[in-house]
């Protein structure tokens, strides 16, 4: 099935990503839809907007299904506007690492002091450099999504 995700989560355990970070893009983001079974999230990355559509994650929470687009930043902020309440912001870095690239969220607002890595793979067995700032392994743990950030933000647990 063509349009998968495959990735790995994990909390953060210093900043020093920072210092090898290539890039980094403030991101505003909220939710059409939470639901786990079809996500609907709305995302300003920088000068882009997109909207992206994903599926239940599978039982070791690394694959689901997942579709985007691009759309104006415009379209983007009036989409926004119809969100469910909650809308994340946060500041994402890549910090390329061997043939990886990490994304790297640290999170603002009532998310405020959570920062999240993400590797993509290509297969889940995939193996991959693991940098010294890489913490526990999160991956599949619901309340570490996007989407249930939203709802139930970093500051409430």
């Amino acid at each position: 099935m063509e349009h998968l995700e495959i990735e790995r989560k994990f909390l953060v355990k210093s900043e020093t990503f920072k210092e090898q970070a290539t890039s980094q893009a403030r991101i505003v983001q909220g939710f059409l839809n939470t639901d786990p079974e079809r996500t609907v999230r709305v995302r300003i990355r920088g000068e882009k907007g997109f909207l992206t559509v994903k599926g239940a994650s599978n039982e070791s929470g690394t694959t689901r299904f997942e579709w985007e687009t691009e759309i104006s930043v415009a379209e983007a902020a009036n989409l926004i506007d119809l969100c469910e309440a909650g809308i994340l912001e946060k500041v994402r870095f890549e910090v390329p690492l061997g043939k990886h690239t990490f994304e790297v969220d640290e999170f603002l607002g009532e998310n405020k002091g959570l920062i999240l890595a993400e590797v993509e793979l290509s297969h889940e067995d995939e193996r991959f450099e693991r940098p010294d700032w890489l913490g526990q392994e999160v991956t599949g743990q619901v309340q570490y999504y996007n989407s249930q950030l939203s709802i139930k933000p970093y500051k409430e647990w």
